[in-house]
C-alpha cells in the first residue's frame, strides 16, 4: 500500500494535497486563503471596511478634532486592506507582505493601545487600535496575531509559493 501513488487529490499527511506541488493552478490550493484561512481573510477584509468607513467619516467631518487618532484609524483600515489582499492571494511575495502586514498590525496595536491609556490627552477621539482595540471587542489585538500563527502554520504545512505557504520546509528548493 505505501509503495502505490497517491490518488489525485489525496491528502499527504498535514492536510495538503498530496499532487499540490506538481500542479499550476485552478483548484483550491492549500495556503493562507484555504480552510479557516477565509474566516481569517473574511475578518480581515469587514475590518478593512469598517476601519476605513470610519477613518472616511472621521477625516470628513471633525479631522482637526483629533488629527492623530483619525490618521491612526486610516493607517489601521490600509493595513486591514494589505493584510486581507495578502493573505488572499498565494506566493512567496504575498506571504511575506501578508506577514508584514500582520506584525505592523500587532506594533500598531500595542503602541497605540498603550498610548491611549497613558496618555488620553494625545487621542482626544478613539481609534480602531485605543486600548488595544477595546472598542470593537479586542479583535484589533488578537486578529494579527492569529494571523501571524496561521501564517506560520501554513508555511510549515504546505511550504514554497506553488502552495500558497511562504518558503519550503526542511531546505527545499
Amino acid at each position: 500500500m505505501a509503495d502505490r501513488e497517491s490518488p489525485r487529490g489525496a491528502r499527504a499527511g498535514g492536510g495538503a494535497r498530496a499532487d499540490a506541488g506538481a500542479r499550476t493552478g485552478g483548484a483550491a490550493r492549500p495556503g493562507t486563503a484555504g480552510g479557516p484561512g477565509r474566516v481569517l481573510v473574511a475578518v480581515y477584509g469587514i475590518f478593512a471596511l469598517a476601519a476605513g468607513a470610519r477613518a472616511g467619516v472621521q477625516i470628513a467631518t471633525r479631522f482637526a478634532e483629533a488629527p492623530l487618532a483619525y490618521g491612526l484609524s486610516a493607517l489601521a483600515a490600509a493595513v486591514y486592506v494589505v493584510a486581507t489582499v495578502a493573505l488572499a492571494l498565494h506566493g512567496r511575495t504575498a506571504f511575506r507582505v501578508a506577514v508584514a502586514a500582520c506584525a505592523t498590525e500587532l506594533v500598531g496595536v500595542l503602541v497605540v493601545g498603550t498610548l491611549s491609556l497613558t496618555d488620553p490627552g494625545a487621542f482626544p477621539d478613539e481609534t480602531v487600535w485605543s486600548a488595544y482595540g477595546r472598542g470593537y471587542g479586542f479583535v484589533p489585538l488578537v486578529l494579527p496575531v492569529v494571523g501571524l500563527l496561521w501564517l506560520r502554520r501554513t508555511a510549515r504545512q504546505g511550504g514554497g509559493p506553488g502552495a500558497g505557504g511562504g518558503r519550503p520546509v526542511g531546505g527545499g528548493v
